[in-house]
């Protein structure tokens, strides 16, 4: 073998992989070891780009030019590919209402497919950080707030990346929740909050074959989780037994080289702390030569992995990007992703006998398809809710206007047979946080129109005219809005109001007025689309809360934007709730549907470390609709702190008017241990166990079932 025969081939084998990285680390120098350590290339290209993300991959680990070694290749997600023009998704909390594993994993194919074709390999899609409060600016970037939810949903998106040879990476890890100070926050937790709340959902992803890791930006109990050996090593490597590779956060992800020693493998996505400096601190004696080989053979396994591996298709032309089945995919995933909060039977909407329908809102006009950060995706088109109601109805039959003109939208609604208002926000509301001049695509989407104007014009409004994002400041909606809600009240027609926003909006003062209440989330580029389809009919929505709507800010953790050092414990969401004895306004779980359900038949089965669960489903309405069957789970109680009820399963199903299925699901008895501080292990309540299938969080038990554990 020569200097330069180290390029991976289609078909190698995995010891043929293992004797070739052998190969490459003992010819590489220190500087080319330590070189694959880090990102390459990234400020001088996002300058050349004016500061525009996503406009070239960026390399972001391994390489060896003089050895024929390649090098990862990252774009972001979670809501599409960040490159080019690619197919805008739903945002992923919308996803996550889906409660369809499938679904997600589908949507994971078709954004690697879009990757590929875009010269990247490597993937930041998988967002599974729980959703503490609701507050948190990137809330739309995750699935919801419980750890069983966010291991099943971001494994299938991770399984769909990987299977076109994309390595998939898995983030923030860890304890990453709040956005304003996520640069310097310090998250205290106990063992057995970290463990029982906050990892399981990534240990979940990691066992499911994916292969990368993203640390967050905080701190963790005192140390950056960038160079924290506790997490990267101690629970990562030596008691999960991963084998993959741990890159930072993009700019302030590491602090210091020991973070090489700690577990951190690659500096995303410059050498400004490793580099030099971690070619100094090997030189000095301060990090061992055998960390630098490590990192480098993680990398390196990886990335030959899938190198070799023979992809599903041919090849993977620019032409598969927002192809039109992958826009089907995101208009079906916009309409399973839609929550009915509320309806007293205006939905749907009789579309023949419907004269003018009165669509109010600025919203409802406007590209919004979630922040302006590092997930913005650029799709070649856009369909609003106003364009999709049009589409659906036409011109004549509508009639729009919004809260700038509040006697407009009296008249708009006075002259209609229903009114729809889009409510909700905008990245100018929340969003990923980004401070000073660091661009991470962050350009204001909602400004005018600027193409016509000179390139050092738009520069500058691009470096100074952008929304921020962060976190947010009101759980309510904006003052407007709320003024048009009761503007078009006044007419007394039927009411209808469209949620966009990322997770829970609180509605408190105005869900009286409404007739019904959708809550259609960031729902990607077919989103106006699969609203007509909704609202008239031509689908039924079917999308479940993956998070707790309050009733008072109150029962929500305490939130405190701007702090820098915070604990975290066992309780938020339906727990807290539960614990404190406080009602939601819509719990977990919660979604109405324009179909009837029933269940009955549930039985539980243990067969070595796995239960079995099975229930049958009846769809007793008039129209074919999906139902979530949502699995729950109750200790003995004999072990406290203790979640009251914990999701334990869950399960989507498609059924025909009158027809009937068997829904199968699976519960490891490792989900139900508790972690023991004592023995740092984990054990298992004995006793009799509840298991029993309910709506939501809050609703009665349908079926239960006592399983002696």
């Amino acid at each position: 073998m020569t200097r330069t025969d180290f390029a991976p081939e289609k078909g190698l084998s995995p010891a043929a992989i293992a004797a070739r990285i052998d190969a490459i680390l003992a010819e590489a120098t220190l500087a080319e070891k330590v070189g694959m350590m880090s990102g390459q290339g990234f400020f001088a290209a996002i300058k050349a780009d004016g500061g525009v993300w996503g406009a070239r991959p960026y390399r972001a680990g391994g390489g060896i030019a003089r050895l024929g070694v390649p090098a990862f290749y990252f774009t972001d997600g979670p809501r599409g590919v960040a490159r080019g023009q690619s197919t805008c998704f739903p945002c992923t909390m919308a996803r996550g209402a889906s409660f369809d594993v499938d679904l997600e994993r589908r949507i994971g194919e078709a954004m690697a497919i879009e990757i590929r074709a875009q010269d990247c390999n490597l993937s930041g899609a998988i967002c599974i950080n729980l959703l503490r409060h609701p507050a948190w600016g990137r809330a739309q970037e995750t699935y919801g707030e419980d750890p069983c939810h966010l291991g099943a949903m971001g494994a299938a998106l991770g399984q769909g990346l990987q299977a076109h040879n994309v390595c998939a990476t898995v983030k923030h890890y860890a304890l990453n929740s709040m956005e304003n100070t996520r640069f310097k926050v310090d998250v205290s937790i106990d063992e057995r909050a970290l463990h029982e709340v906050y990892l399981p959902h990534f240990k979940t992803v990691l066992d499911a074959g994916v292969m990368s890791v993203m640390s967050a930006y905080n701190q963790v109990n005192g140390e950056y989780a960038g160079q924290n050996g506790h997490l990267l090593t101690d629970i990562l490597r030596g008691e999960w037994g991963f084998t993959g590779f741990v890159h930072s956060d993009w700019v302030m992800g590491v602090y210091k080289p020991y973070g090489a020693a700690a577990g951190l493998d690659v500096e995303n996505p410059e050498p400004l702390v490793f580099g030099d400096k971690l070619i100094a601190a090997v030189e000095g004696g301060s990090i061992a030569p055998q960390t630098i080989d490590t990192a480098c053979r993680r990398i390196l396994s990886t990335l030959y992995r899938f190198a070799a591996a023979e992809d599903p298709l041919p090849a993977y032309p620019l032409a598969l990007v927002a192809a039109p089945d992958h826009v089907a995919l995101a208009q079906e995933a916009a309409e399973k992703s839609a929550v009915l909060l509320a309806n007293n039977g205006v939905l749907p909407l009789d579309r023949l006998g419907l004269t003018r329908l009165a669509v109010l809102g600025r919203l409802a006009a406007i590209e919004n398809t979630g922040d302006n950060g590092s997930s913005r995706v650029r799709a070649p088109s856009h369909v609003t809710a106003l364009a999709g109601l049009t589409a659906a109805l036409g011109a004549e039959r509508i009639v729009h206007a919004d809260e700038n003109d509040l006697a407009a939208a009296r008249a708009a609604a006075a002259s209609a047979d229903a009114v729809v208002i889009v409510t909700g926000y905008t990245a100018e509301q929340e969003g990923e946080y980004i401070p000073g001049d660091i661009s991470l695509g962050q350009e204001n989407s909602l400004a005018p129109d600027t193409s016509a104007l000179p390139e050092a014009v738009k520069e500058n409004r691009r470096r100074r005219n952008f929304s921020i994002g962060g976190d947010r400041i009101d759980l309510g909606l904006p003052a407007d809005q709320r003024a048009l809600i009761a503007a078009a009240a006044e007419a007394g027609k039927p009411l209808i109001i469209v949620i966009v926003a990322g997770s829970a909006v609180m509605v408190e003062g105005w869900y009286e007025q409404a007739d019904a209440i959708l809550q259609s989330f960031y729902s990607g580029m077919a989103g106006g689309t699969a609203l007509a389809r909704l609202l008239l009919g031509d689908v039924s929505p079917a999308g479940r809360l993956p998070f707790s709507v309050a009733r008072d800010a109150g029962d929500y953790p305490p939130f405190d934007r701007n702090a820098v050092a915070v604990t975290y414990d066992h309780w938020h969401g339906y727990a807290r709730l539960a614990r404190d004895g406080r009602a939601a306004r819509y719990p977990f779980g919660h979604g109405l549907s324009y179909a009837r359900f029933t269940t009955r038949a549930l039985t539980v089965r243990r067969q070595s470390d796995t239960l079995h669960c099975t229930v049958a489903v009846s769809n007793q309405g008039r129209m074919a609709a999906d139902h979530v069957v949502l699995l729950w789970a109750e200790a003995p109680g004999g072990v406290q702190p203790c979640w009251p009820r914990r999701l334990a399963a869950f399960a989507r199903v498609s059924l025909a008017p009158g027809e009937t299925r068997i829904v199968a699901m699976q519960v490891a008895l490792a989900a139900l241990r508790w972690r023991d501080p004592a023995t740092h292990g984990w054990r298992l309540e004995p006793g009799d166990w509840r298991f029993f299938v309910a709506d939501t969080a809050e609703a009665p038990a349908a079926l239960a079932t006592v399983l002696a554990l």
